[in-house]
């Protein structure tokens, strides 16, 4: 019997892909990045023909450091940043256009157009999205609009659409020739496309969109016992091993974190912020600016549904101050730079470079730095952008206890930026709450593994799951209550400044 489960990370700067073990551990990995592609103020796009070239090396690279062969892996899980959209011929593979990622602000007046009478909440009910630029559905709809030949294809059924899950399983298990054109519940219900209580696509919201519903993926479970099809025995695995899970990646880390139960949430630090809560398996309507979105679901049983916060801007802030102002050379310089300085010198950063996510959904703001004097230097500047991060995650945490009832006791974090001892200190600080990172902070590409491995009978459930999961660290707060509400009140003042910046 297979001794590992693999599972690719298909993220917003890089690909991964990561071996564990039964005991959740990390057995190898390897990492390749790609290109971010800027071509106007507020676009973002990623080449597709790229990312399915690296998650190949990725992939061949891990097995060759782990010195296993395709065949000592019982499945495939993948993870991905799940709102970046793209549209290829089914026939050749070739995509219409780059990809447009998540962070892309060009559908905005595609956004205005969808709300103009009926506001930014028209296919809430529905979806437990409002109308922004965010989601996929107006994605889809500006490359059918925009893109030469894009419409006719589609039109035609030669065209396909698929977030970045969709476009790696499609390739793995055959592409042109037979490969399996689906997207599983998480990735579906950040579409704005799909009907949150019967898990299938709305034909009346994709008939306001006019998108056809021939190229869209077929909806499947995050962990599926049937599977998807195999890798191919020519390709990067060189085996014929099952695709049987997938998760969009902030859900995969609700899975890695093993958030099993009613009202458990975790927070992942990447190129964005992603808090979620488990609400159980029914659909929470949010009242405070968050959406309501899918868990996971596991073969056939009912879904787990979960309030989300996104925050666009966190880990990325760290690179514009490494790529754009050169103030440090790497990313994990910002933690030395930050603690030459006693606290932020009166600065707060608002990130809002294209735009304010949850709780606000102000597709109008950009970022402003508040608070300057000539006091402030350059450790001050990196404070503010490591505890820009905190203060937008106390923002979303303050929206969930409202719209849960349940006021959030503990925080389980993930991600890239855990490792920063000065950030988590700040986060348990400002939210009066202990943080807690787990051994294996990989938690991501680990919950598409876990997918995956629960649908070989890999792992038996989630009770097993839960006993690999074990405490790292814990940061217990220790700021007074009054210095906590006049930092946070001065945060609140500077994400007013970036309101209305944009007419």
């Amino acid at each position: 019997m297979a001794k590992y489960v693999g599972a690719i990370d298909q993220g917003t700067t890089s690909n991964r892909f990561i071996i564990f073990d039964h005991g959740g551990q990390i057995i190898a990995v390897d990492q390749k990045e790609h290109e971010q592609i800027f071509p106007k103020p507020g676009w973002v796009e990623h080449n597709p023909l790229e990312i399915w070239q690296n998650a190949q090396d990725v992939i061949r690279g891990a097995l060759a450091k782990a010195n296993l062969t395709g065949s000592d892996l019982a499945a495939i899980g993948i993870t991905n940043q799940r709102e970046t959209t793209m549209i290829w011929d089914k026939n050749t593979g070739k995509p219409y256009t780059n990809a447009i990622v998540w962070q892309c602000t060009r559908t905005d007046q595609i956004c205005k157009e969808l709300g103009h009478k009926q506001g930014q909440n028209r296919f809430r009910d529905k979806t437990g999205l409002p109308i922004a630029t965010y989601f996929a559905g107006p994605k889809i709809k500006w490359i059918l609009d925009n893109v030469a030949q894009a419409r006719s294809a589609a039109d035609k059924g030669e065209a396909l659409f698929g977030t970045m899950e969709t476009w790696i399983i499609w390739w793995l298990t055959g592409g042109p020739n037979g490969g399996a054109h689906v997207t599983d519940v998480t990735n579906a219900s950040r579409t704005m496309l799909m009907d949150l209580n019967s898990l299938k696509w709305d034909e009346a919201i994709l008939k306001t969109l006019g998108i056809p519903q021939q190229i869209l993926p077929r909806i499947v479970p995050s962990s599926d016992s049937s599977t998807w099809g195999t890798t191919l025995t020519d390709g990067p695995l060189n085996a014929a091993i099952p695709v049987c899970g997938a998760l969009g990646d902030q859900q995969a880390a609700l899975v890695g974190q093993t958030c099993f139960d009613q009202g458990e949430a975790k927070n992942t630090y990447g190129t964005g912020c992603f808090l979620l809560m488990n609400t159980g398996h029914t659909p929470v309507p949010s009242r405070q600016g968050l959406l309501t979105t899918l868990g996971y679901q596991i073969n056939d049983q009912r879904p787990v549904y979960c309030l989300e916060g996104s925050i666009a801007i966190t880990g990325a802030l760290v690179q514009w101050l490494r790529d754009n102002l050169g103030l440090i050379s790497s990313a994990p310089e910002i933690e030395e730079l930050a603690a030459t300085v006693e606290d932020n010198g009166g600065v707060y950063f608002v990130p809002a470079f294209s735009g304010l996510f949850a709780p606000y959904w102000r597709s109008d703001a950009r970022g402003v730095i508040a608070g300057l004097t000539r006091f402030v230097n350059k450790g001050h500047i990196a404070r503010a952008v490591l505890e820009a991060s905190a203060y937008q995650t106390c923002d979303i945490v303050a929206a969930m206890n409202k719209d849960s009832g349940v006021e959030l006791t503990k925080l389980k974090v993930d991600g890239g930026m855990v490792g920063n001892e000065l950030l988590m200190q700040f986060q348990s600080n400002i939210l009066g709450v202990p943080v807690i990172r787990p051994q294996v902070s990989e938690t991501t590409a680990l919950g598409a593994a876990y997918a995956a491995g629960l649908a070989v009978g890999f792992w038996s459930g989630p009770e097993e799951l839960r006993k690999n999961w074990a405490v790292d660290k814990t940061w217990q707060p220790d700021m007074d209550s009054n210095v906590r509400k006049t930092y946070y009140r001065q945060w609140k003042k500077a994400v007013d400044r970036t309101f209305d910046w944009v007419d």
